[in-house]
């Protein structure tokens, strides 16, 4: 993986500490030409990753990257699935079988057939597989080395102690897409010995990870514990603390941690996504 991964956080006004700066990034990226210009910049500053929800917006910015290849060059996905709410209101849209039918992959009826079978046997295994190939669609032709499990899910599977499903999808994704399976959460300690336990060894994991403990389940000194361990590949997310951390301080505490092998950051100018990439490369 890249040392450092940018991410899509400003793209759909996620901010955790101002309601105002979400409505203003709402506005700045209501078209995908803007979304395409950030990303191109962040390309140029030397970072060739983005990790993105699968939104219904980045099925179109899949596509306008596909179309030209010049300016993204190289360029890598790193797709996180399930988007929860795009299924809920296709639910309360649709209906169930209309929500299944509007995202089906491939030819209609042998995948009709898989998910009717799936939900009638309630083979979990099956469902889940259906919904990666569904979410996957938007992104063929374009390099996806690793696919991330939402921390929704994810952390739902390890509370349920689900976990022989997370090792489901670890292996459907190297054995479809040749690709290596991630896993989103905000409970790293506990996420690690889950993952361990059914022989995913080396896991990647992408995890709130800041000097201040912001999300963080168990706090830090836990976090860092499982560093030292040295048996996990380990993406550090939300390295401001939503906000509240100096960033060069921020950026300072996550490069010297010896064992977080990529950082992720979302930016929305050309200053603050320089100057990012700088420090961390410093």
């Amino acid at each position: 993986m890249d040392r450092i991964l940018f991410g899509d956080n400003q793209f759909f006004g996620v901010n955790h500490i101002s309601d105002e700066k979400s409505r203003q990034q709402l506005i700045k990226f209501k078209n995908d030409a803007a979304i395409l210009e950030t990303l191109a910049t962040a390309n140029a500053a030397g970072v060739g990753t983005f990790m993105c929800t699968t939104y219904a917006r980045i099925g179109s910015i899949a596509q306008a990257m596909k179309d030209n290849p010049s300016k993204f060059p190289d360029y890598t996905i790193y797709p996180c699935m399930p988007y929860a709410h795009k299924y809920a209101n296709a639910v309360t849209e649709l209906g169930m079988l209309g929500a299944l039918k509007s995202y089906m992959p491939g030819n209609i009826f042998s995948t009709a057939l898989k998910g009717g079978m799936a939900f009638i046997s309630k083979d979990y295994v099956k469902m889940m597989e259906l919904m990666v190939d569904a979410e996957m669609k938007m992104f063929e032709g374009i390099n996806t080395p690793v696919i991330f499990l939402q921390n929704v899910v994810t952390d739902l599977l390890l509370g349920l102690q689900a976990y022989e499903l997370l090792a489901a999808f670890h292996v459907y994704v190297q054995k479809k897409y040749q690709a290596e399976a991630g896993f989103i959460t905000m409970n790293l300690p506990a996420l690690s010995k889950a993952l361990h336990k059914v022989g995913i060894h080396q896991p990647i994991i992408c995890t709130s990870f800041n000097k201040e403990g912001f999300r963080m389940s168990g706090g830090r000194a836990a976090y860092e514990a499982v560093l030292e361990q040295n048996n996990c590949r380990i993406i550090a997310m939300q390295i401001f603390g939503g906000g509240f951390i100096d960033p060069k301080e921020a950026v300072s505490y996550i490069k010297n941690l010896k064992g977080v092998e990529s950082i992720l950051f979302g930016a929305s100018s050309l200053v603050n996504i320089k100057q990012t990439v700088a420090w961390i490369n410093a």
